[in-house]
């Protein structure tokens, strides 16, 4: 059987050390915005690059201090107040430090965090907008202040108190918790999965400055070779000579109507005139809520999905998007779309209620499930983004696979939702044939059965990633 890697990214494995500059020319696609299931009315008029979208900004971010300079920091550091970061946080390094947030800096300072929060974008020293819907911010509390008293730089540390890098030219002010909660998640309803984890312990300050890390953050949990950084994935699509990248963001195992969703897209554009679209099949890899199938499981999963043929490994790209979830919404699916514009893609698939969530006090959807679409076709900064709003796809019984839904013969479809996926596999029952390939489905199984039976009987949740 080949290897996860080979049948992820047709090159050797990433170096442990993320490259200082990526020195490639870059003009944006033309903007398209059109259901799938409709031909795109500028199809004629048309002009075909085989360029990458620019990133926001303009240039790349990416914040890693030169090796020639690491024993210097390390020293400075050594005199510096220091501040403690939780998993979340140093997934955000992760994200800031790659330039997933191009043109993002280091954590958020005041101005920025009420931007982000009040408009949704950035306005950049020239004018421009970019859009930033999420703040990506660092919680510290009153006895941290303290200590950190006059000083202009702090040294940020793991849970082992190794340094992770030093935030510079700092800003410290108030962490106005429900603020930040309703305007993020247009609810402060108790029950928020990221809030519990994230916020409501936090400290009542943020401190925003310049990130400059010390060393690429590494997981160690076998999976490190798929985080590539947006320079690695330019790298790889110019390799690939893709002249169109199109996105598509999960955090669920693949099943077969997934598939005919990328599959498809991927005629249209051909229809359109592109000659190699590259497919960028991005799982969230940073924190999920506690039901949600793990990093690895899925991982297992979708390589058994290229390795059945259901995906081409010669025209997809599996990677770990590293950034943690917030699961808000219309809010959130900008800050999806924008991060993967700094990795090179040019059009995001966006589907029914993208980082939705039910209610959690209330048994309703928290968001109207065509919002986020929407939203992503009126976000101010992501107008040089195509959005491809795409078909329901169900369970077609007559035909005995997964395909478009028909509204003209409503009774011949069956809608199988993450939740009855999820309760089929803890039983160990098969769904429909022709629902997700079988390789994948065991997978799944396998990962529910692996959980072993508290005493009542009931499987218990999910270690959150």
């Amino acid at each position: 059987m080949a290897s996860m890697a080979t049948y992820f990214v047709k090159t050797p494995s990433p170096s442990p050390s993320f490259p200082k500059t990526f020195n490639t020319h870059f003009s944006p696609a033309p903007r398209l915005s059109f259901p799938l299931g409709s031909k795109p009315r500028t199809r004629q008029r048309l002009r075909i690059s085989n360029a990458l979208i620019e990133p926001d900004g303009g240039k790349l971010v990416e914040l890693f201090v030169e090796e020639s300079k690491k024993g210097e920091k390390k020293r400075e550091a050594t005199s510096l107040p220091r501040v403690k970061l939780s998993r979340i946080d140093l997934q955000w390094v992760h994200v800031i430090s790659e330039g997933w947030s191009s043109p993002l800096r280091g954590f958020m300072r005041e101005s920025e965090f009420l931007q982000t929060l009040h408009f949704n974008s950035l306005r950049l020293e020239d004018g421009s907008v970019v859009n930033m819907s999420v703040p990506i911010v660092l919680a510290i509390d009153d006895a941290q202040k303290r200590l950190i008293g006059e000083s202009t730089r702090v040294a940020l540390v793991d849970s082992d108190n190794n340094l992770i890098a030093i935030l510079k030219d700092i800003e410290i002010y108030k962490h106005h918790k429900e603020e930040r909660i309703a305007r993020i998640w247009g609810t402060t309803a108790p029950g928020l999965p990221y809030v519990d984890q994230a916020i409501t312990n936090a400290g009542n300050w943020l401190i925003g400055g310049d990130l400059e890390v010390i060393e690429p953050i590494k997981y160690h949990d076998g999976l490190d070779r798929f985080r590539l950084s947006p320079a690695e994935l330019r790298e790889e699509f110019t390799r690939r000579n893709a002249d169109a990248v199109f996105a598509f963001q999960l955090r669920n195992p693949v099943h077969n109507g997934h598939a005919l969703l990328m599959t498809d897209t991927r005629r249209r554009l051909l229809e359109m005139g592109y000659k190699n679209p590259i497919l960028l099949l991005h799982p969230l890899g940073g924190y999920t809520k506690a039901d949600d199938v793990p990093l690895s499981w899925r991982m297992k999963q979708h390589e058994k999905v290229l390795e059945d043929g259901v995906l081409d490994p010669e025209t997809t790209v599996v990677s770990i998007f590293p950034s943690p979830m917030h699961y808000a919404g219309p809010t959130e699916v900008q800050w999806h779309a924008k991060a993967r514009i700094n990795a090179g893609a040019n059009f995001y698939i966006v589907g029914r209620d993208p980082a939705g969530m039910g209610h959690p006090i209330e048994k309703r959807d928290l968001y109207d499930a065509d919002h986020g679409k929407k939203v992503l076709s009126m976000a101010p900064g992501l107008e040089r983004l195509n959005i491809l709003p795409f078909k329901v796809a169900a369970y077609d019984k007559s035909q005995g696979k997964m395909a478009f839904f028909d509204p003209s013969r409503q009774q011949d479809f069956l809608f199988i939702s993450g939740t009855k996926m999820r309760t089929l596999a803890r039983n160990k029952e098969n769904p429909p044939e022709g629902f997700m390939c079988p390789n994948g489905w065991k997978v799944l199984v396998d990962y529910y059965d692996s959980l072993v039976p508290a005493d009542s009987g009931k499987v218990p949740e999910a270690v959150p990633v």
